[in-house]
């Protein structure tokens, strides 16, 4: 679930690196993200994974975390922090909305 960044400059791969275990939460299918986080763990090595999602999808990456340390990855990952925020932004019709925003990063054991 991490981004591809094949098609960017060497520069631009290396300011992006940090991105590339962050797993945002859309309207894809649930065990979608949840095998994205098993593999970045299992075959790519990764020692944390940051899930990040905002707004209605803030309890799926609950879900997804759970699942995922929980049924997948039983005594080698755990969650390591939780972390809260809101984002403000105008609508559509100029209106200023508020969007709950988490971000949960698990570690490995």
């Amino acid at each position: 679930m991490a981004e591809d960044n094949s098609d960017q400059q060497p520069e631009e791969k290396q300011q992006r690196g940090s991105n590339d275990n962050v797993v945002f939460i859309g309207g894809k299918p649930f065990m979608n993200y949840v095998t994205g986080v098993v593999m970045q763990f299992t075959t790519q090595g990764a020692n944390e994974i940051i899930i990040k999602a905002r707004g209605k999808f803030i309890s799926r990456a609950v879900d997804i975390a759970e699942v995922a340390t929980k049924r997948f990855l039983e005594e080698q990952v755990f969650v390591k922090d939780i972390k809260i925020d809101s984002e403000e932004f105008k609508n559509k019709e100029g209106k200023q909305v508020r969007v709950s925003t988490i971000e949960l990063t698990l570690g490995r054991k």
